[in-house]
């Protein structure tokens, strides 16, 4: 698949430019929870709004939706996102408990653990979006680059986490591709491949309409997330939809 603006190809679904909504995301704290991958990312496109505008509502964080959700969850996204401090996910996108699903690890790498608390949250809970979240700047991404070019693995079971990022530094090479950011958008879009790929779960729950899966960049100093990969080509609410890609 190519990326926007860089030469070369990647394999992989075609990809295409998704439109952007008019639709008014959910009005927090009175509608209900989004049912659909639609609603679910203009949830989340709406709440970071809030969150860089310095507005945040902070839903579902009272003592009374505390006991509310005690028996029982029913959370609208699941995020696998990178274990960066500094990508707290209910904060980003300025939700509450029982509203997202989280999972994260160095770099957002995917293994079985991952993938099978992804599934939970899809089959199980019936969560309709999947989110991807990665960052600028991932150090995980420039650890990986870092022992690649050395031909260096680092000690221990960082390793694993170099080893899950190598092919996104070889698909980012062929494109041309040097700067990290740059790097980094290919290596979630990558995951989001790699997830459907290794998920024959997932890719059943996508392929039926019941879930979605979106690969975003978080920017940390300006607070902003952009969609850099979907699955399918779903109507993104946000500030940038031009930079938006889809996987088809």
């Amino acid at each position: 698949m190519s990326r926007p603006g860089s030469p070369g190809t990647r394999p992989g679904p075609e990809l295409t430019l998704p439109a952007p909504t008019t639709g008014a995301p959910l009005d927090v704290g009175t509608a209900p929870a989004p049912t659909n991958p639609e609603q679910a990312l203009a949830e989340l496109h709406a709440g970071n709004r809030r969150f860089v505008t310095g507005t945040p509502r902070h839903p579902n964080q009272d003592a009374g939706h505390r006991a509310a959700v005690a028996d029982g969850q029913h959370p609208f996204a699941v995020i696998v996102g990178c274990s960066d401090s500094r990508l707290a996910a209910e904060i980003i996108f300025d939700r509450g408990l029982g509203d997202l699903f989280v999972v994260r690890t160095a770099g957002h790498t995917i293994g079985p653990e991952v993938l099978g608390s992804v599934e939970y949250a899809v089959t199980v809970l019936g969560t309709p979006l999947i989110v991807v979240l990665g960052h600028d700047s991932c150090g995980a991404v420039q650890a990986a680059r870092a022992a690649d070019a050395t031909g260096t693995p680092p000690a221990g079971h960082l390793c694993a986490v170099v080893d899950a990022v190598v092919p996104s530094l070889r698909r980012a090479a062929a494109e041309g591709v040097e700067d990290i950011d740059g790097i980094v958008d290919i290596h979630i879009a990558y995951t989001v491949e790699a997830m459907l790929g290794r998920s024959a779960v997932l890719a059943a729950e996508v392929a039926a309409g019941r879930c979605g899966v979106v690969g975003m960049s978080y920017r940390l100093t300006a607070g902003e997330v952009r969609t850099v990969a979907a699955v399918p080509a779903l109507a993104v609410d946000a500030p940038e939809p031009a930079a938006s890609v889809a996987l088809a």
